[in-house]
Formats: C-alpha cells, structure tokens, sequence
C-alpha cells in the first residue's frame, strides 16, 4: 500500500456518496477504486500545485450546520503550501466581514479546493484546523483528491488591484437577490459550492468543489428567492451530492473575476434526478435547486483580477437552457 492510500477501516465514501452511486449503478465499482483515488495524505503533486496558487476556495460549516464558502487571497503564489503530506498551511486570514472568518477554530471542519485557472488543475484537501496564528492557519488534512478539468474556464491573472480599493465599499446582507447581486449571479461562468456531511467519519467533513458553465447556467426566480444550476456529467464521485443527501444545506461563491466582488449565497437544496426539469437544460444530469435563505455581497473584497481567454472544450455540447 502506498502512503498516500486510504488508510481508515471505514469506505472511503460516505452513505450519502455511495446512495447517489447506487443510483446510477457505479457503488460497486467505485467501493474498489476508492481507495486509491481518495487518499489520506497529499501526493507530491498535490502539494505541489497549492504552492503555485494565488487563491484557494475554502468551506466550513456553523453550528446550526449551515456551510459558509469563501475565497481566500495570498500575498502571491507560495501563500498556500504543504510543509508534509499532511499538513497545508495556508498564509492568510479571512477578513472580518468574511463567513468563514468566525468559524476558524482549532479542530473546525474545512475543506480546500485548489484550483489552477490558466491550467485547469483542480485537487480537493479535506480535514480539520490545526492551528492559527496571526499570520495564517494550517489543516490536518484526511482526504486529498484530485478532479478531472471539465467545465473549468481558463482565466489569465492580472495585477492585483490596489489594497485601498478592497476595502472602498461595505458589505450588504439580504434574503435574495437584487441589484448588483442579480446581475452578478446572473452573469456567472463560475461559482464555488460548500457542503458538508456530519459525523466523526474520515469520509465525512465540510468539502469546498467548482461548478462552471455558458454564462447564465444559473437561473434565478423572480423574486431573487431561488436558485436553479444543472449538475453535468462528472467523475461519478457524487461529493457535492452526496453531502447534500445527508446534509441538504449548502453555500456558494461567485467571484467577478473582473471587478473583485464576492457574492456569498446559503440557502437549503433539493435535488431533481430526473424529470422535466432536468430534461430543460441540454447536458444535464441533475438540476440542484437552492431555496435561498442568505445573501452576502462584498464589493471589492477579493484582490485578484482576471481575463477570460478560453471556455471548457467540455461546454460545446452542453449548458444550454433550452
């Protein structure tokens, strides 16, 4: 067995994972696989890529059991890195208007999602805080997998914007969607989702994934109170759906790669597997559907600028509303 295998008695999936598995016939086989694929420690290649980024996406979860999702901005590349294959400090605190920021905590629940935009990469590392200190935090990693690079858009990073600009205009909470906030969701090729799944398991935890799609892939109510997003076809891991079968809350993250913004969305979903409204959106498998309970917007607070130069190959067919 290789040191980075999994190494816990327990599956390496959780029953919410191995339910929506079984759904589509894959437990059985994914029950061998698992193993090697979802891993108790970082790879080399791992560790790696977290130290070539200039953000991660990070996921915890409150007390009531609601996910909250950020994105988490360095000094520059090196900010996140792995000292072991276990242990991934990351240099840097969230601000004080940040969701994640009060529920740091020594022995908290946290998942990270690296995320290489101009490369595609993408490597989850699930587990808990370790420790924090003024300058930044470190995770106890107990799950470390990668992600194929479907759906992922391909961004160049610009010059971060000036420190004076990030913290210009002050956050504004709401119960839906309106105004800038509307415009932002409705725009999107990108957000980040938050979920988590309850228990002492080593499968379980709070994980932090990406979602992407033709601009517009996410459809909004007229009241700004709902959201809708299709789930395309994927590695079969089920992580995001599985956690939402346990625990049906979740968080997202939409970035404006362009102006800096932040807009954090918490809400309650449900899942369609089949049926009419799954049938409305060209290439998908499931359409999630977020009752929305939260809405956080940050103007400015990400530092980090970005030029799209290229969409998934994976979308040509796919993320239409029909």
């Amino acid at each position: 067995m290789k040191p980075t295998d999994w190494m816990h008695d327990e599956e390496a999936f959780h029953p919410g994972e191995q339910a929506a598995q079984e759904r589509y016939g894959v437990r059985e086989r994914l029950a061998e696989v698992g193993r090697n694929v979802i891993r108790s420690a970082m790879p080399l290649q791992h560790r790696e890529l977290f130290s070539r980024l200039p953000f991660v996406a990070l996921a915890g979860v409150d007390r009531r059991g609601q996910p909250q999702a950020t994105l988490l901005a360095g000094p520059g590349p090196g900010f996140a890195h792995a000292p072991d294959d276990t242990t991934l400090r990351i240099d840097a605190l969230p601000r004080q208007d940040d969701p994640l920021a009060p529920l740091l905590a020594v022995g908290a629940p946290v998942g990270v999602l690296g995320i290489d935009l101009p490369s595609r990469r993408r490597n989850r590392a699930n587990g808990a805080i370790g420790t924090i200190d003024a300058l930044g935090f470190t995770v106890r990693v107990r799950q470390s997998f990668g992600n194929c690079p479907k759906y992922i858009q391909v961004r160049e990073l610009l010059a971060p914007a000036p420190a004076a600009d990030s913290m210009a205009a002050v956050a504004r909470r709401s119960d839906r969607l309106d105004g800038a906030s509307l415009a932002v969701m409705q725009r999107a090729d990108t957000f980040f989702i938050a979920t988590h799944a309850a228990g002492e398991r080593a499968s379980g935890g709070s994980d932090m994934s990406h979602r992407g799609g033709r601009p517009g892939f996410v459809r909004v109510s007229d009241d700004g109170r709902n959201l809708t997003w299709p789930e395309f076809a994927g590695n079969l891991y089920f992580n995001t759906l599985g956690n939402l079968l346990e625990q049906p809350r979740a968080a997202i993250v939409v970035p404006d790669f362009e102006k800096g913004d932040l807009l954090h969305v918490t809400g309650r979903c449900t899942i369609d597997w089949t049926g009419p409204a799954v049938e409305a959106f060209a290439g998908a498998r499931q359409m999630i559907h977020m009752s929305i309970e939260q809405v956080l917007w940050r103007p400015g607070a990400w530092p980090l600028r970005w030029r799209l130069t290229g969409r998934s190959p994976y979308l040509t067919d796919t993320g239409r509303w029909k």
